[in-house]
């Protein structure tokens, strides 16, 4: 139903010329638990917007929503953004408000921002009890859109030093979720006063984001690189 919603607004924006209109909004996911899901708040999904709008010559709103996750207003995003440290909790209304959102069309980003690892992965595992987790391999189209990373998610912060891993939740062949561990994307899209990343840092983190953008958005899973 959501895909069909865009669909249809993509189709009376062309044909009647409403193309000022913001074709979408991206939201940042309000969860409970005391996680800090306003960790990049400030700066980070308004940098990818202007990324995207610029380089990708996407539409979207450069205003980020704040939505939470048992609310009704979920599915009127076809793209939500979920990051911070700590403890997240859903409670059984908004596991399955984010479970008919998601296998509705929508489509959940998770950066993790350290430490968030062990408290998302069973929460996902109550949205989806028949799903789990996948790494991506690099030859996934979201590594190979308008950017081209061929050795998979790139290193932005270190945390343990780990090497960055993508994985998907996959529903009925779809990408519903994707999920950047080790790879810390959210703080990469922040202005260099937060984290003062170098600008190479800061490009990689922005690139990444635009090819998750344009796999959602942009029905980026069928692109065919040349």
């Amino acid at each position: 139903m959501l895909k069909k919603i865009i669909f249809s607004f993509i189709i009376l924006t062309v044909c009647f010329g409403f193309s000022a209109a913001p074709t979408y909004q991206i939201a940042l996911l309000k969860y409970s638990g005391g996680g800090d899901w306003y960790a990049n708040l400030e700066t980070s999904l308004p940098n990818l917007i202007e990324f995207c709008n610029s380089n990708l010559k996407t539409n979207i709103n450069p205003e980020q929503a704040i939505v939470e996750v048992g609310s009704p207003d979920i599915f009127n995003y076809a793209f939500i953004h979920m990051t911070g440290h700590g403890n997240v909790v859903f409670n059984p209304q908004e596991k399955d408000n984010l479970r008919n959102y998601l296998i509705g069309g929508g489509f959940l980003h998770i950066s993790d921002n350290y430490g968030m690892d062990k408290f998302i992965r069973p929460q996902m595992k109550n949205v989806f009890p028949e799903l789990d987790f996948i790494e991506l391999p690099f030859s996934h189209p979201i590594y190979h859109q308008k950017y081209d990373f061929p050795n998979g998610l790139p290193k932005i912060h270190e945390h343990e030093g780990k090497a960055p891993q993508g994985f998907g939740l996959f529903y009925k062949g779809r990408m519903v979720c994707f999920y950047d561990y080790e790879s810390d994307l959210g703080d990469g899209w922040e202005s260099f006063e937060v984290h003062k990343d170098s600008p190479e840092t800061h490009l990689k983190a922005l690139k990444m984001g635009a090819n998750i953008i344009q796999y959602v958005l942009m029905g980026g899973e069928n692109l065919v690189k040349k």
